[in-house]
């Protein structure tokens, strides 16, 4: 007797192996992304921290690009920004200080300060910034104070930054003065994160932070972790660090606004102005000298300085070239010469904004000799020169 199969019991069998293959992909693709969460539960996004060097003078261009860096940071949802500080005084109005502070106070991240490397130092308008962020740390070496006038209300920053304020008013306090006066953030602890036990001394260096890495693995903003080296254990970042820089045009106009930058491109444009005064045609110092006045004429516009004493210095190319004219210099290089120096030693009107004894000791003895002796040779050479050749003709 011939038994035969059902018609579809081989074509059955297919369909249940796929189904079957689907159940198992998804059961696997199910306990590996288990696997993978619970992998990483606890585990945190070590994220970007962005720094912004504040340097020099807090002219317009270095507060506007502050205040970008802020929105930057912010926008960008970094962990916190960083705020490098090495300024003396700000020239910026009292406004523009208020804005700058107010965006600090409400910024949607933590902003934060160091006031490094060593030698650096915050002071004036800056130094009340400095106090309305987060946190600050100094370097070994730095100072904070002589914040001056207030500018910056209590109203609106509270209590605890007037009294900061009012200790800083009239005195500079140098970085373990600021640490024992606790306006550094800084829990002293007596081991490390490596488990070495820390001297007294060892506690205030570590508070101290002497470079932007030893401030930057200290924030809860940064995150790192132990690895086992060769050497032992150290701490290795996780957390990536952002550089933000001023653009090319912007850097340009901070350093011509510097007090010693401006001084110089002021009388080298001067003094190759007033050497193509007395030249045939017009030459490259013409050029040169015109481009230096000009963006010292800019930096005038932002630095305070006394107008007086920017008066003597003009009179005095006057007077150096009543005798360049002679060829001999005379009483009126003389008096050329006093009155470039008195106006030299009190350009600038307000506390640190002032020059160094290089650039004023470069200026005065540049000037005494280009209008003494270089001047007067190069006036009599050109003029030799012209009188030589129309005997030839």
């Amino acid at each position: 007797m011939r038994i035969r199969s059902p018609k579809n019991a081989y074509s059955v069998l297919p369909v249940k192996i796929s189904i079957a293959g689907i159940i198992v992909l998804i059961f696997l693709l199910f306990t590996s992304s288990m696997a993978y969460s619970q992998g990483n539960q606890g585990s945190e996004d070590p994220g970007y921290v962005e720094v912004f060097e504040v340097s020099g003078l807090l002219d317009d261009v270095l507060a506007e690009a502050l205040d970008n860096a802020i929105y930057d940071a912010e926008r960008n949802n970094a962990n916190a920004l960083i705020l490098q500080v090495n300024s003396k005084q700000a020239v910026i109005s009292d406004n523009k200080l208020t804005e700058i502070a107010n965006h600090i106070q409400s910024s949607a991240i933590p902003v934060e300060v160091w006031i490094g490397p060593s030698g650096s130092t915050a002071q004036g308008k800056v130094a009340q910034l400095v106090l309305v962020a987060d946190s600050l740390g100094v370097s070994i070496g730095s100072s904070i104070g002589n914040t001056g006038k207030q500018i910056l209300q209590s109203g609106e920053f509270g209590q605890a930054w007037e009294q900061k304020n009012i200790l800083l008013k009239d005195k500079v306090l140098q970085w373990d003065q600021a640490i024992e006066s606790n306006l550094v953030d800084c829990q002293r602890v007596a081991i490390d994160e490596l488990g070495k036990v820390l001297s007294e001394k060892e506690q205030l260096a570590r508070c101290a932070n002497p470079t932007l890495g030893d401030f930057l693995v200290n924030r809860e903003s940064f995150i790192s972790e132990i690895v086992e080296t060769e050497s032992g254990p150290r701490l290795s970042p996780l957390t990536k660090t952002r550089i933000n820089r001023l653009n090319l045009i912007d850097q340009l106009m901070h350093t011509v606004a510097s007090p010693p930058v401006t001084y110089l491109l002021l009388i080298s444009g001067l003094a190759l102005l007033l050497f193509e005064f007395f030249s045939i045609g017009i030459g490259i110092a013409g050029v040169i000298g015109a481009i230096s006045f000009a963006l010292s004429t800019y930096g005038l516009t932002v630095l305070p300085f006394r107008p007086w004493a920017l008066i003597l210095i003009l009179f005095s190319m006057f007077a150096f070239s009543i005798d360049i004219q002679t060829v001999v210099p005379r009483m009126w290089t003389l008096i050329g010469q006093i009155s470039f120096t008195i106006g030299t030693l009190f350009l600038y009107s307000e506390p640190n904004v002032e020059m160094s004894w290089i650039p004023m000791s470069v200026g005065i003895a540049g000037i005494l000799v280009l209008m003494a002796r270089g001047m007067p040779i190069m006036i009599r050479g050109r003029f030799a020169t012209t009188e030589i050749n129309q005997t030839r003709l």
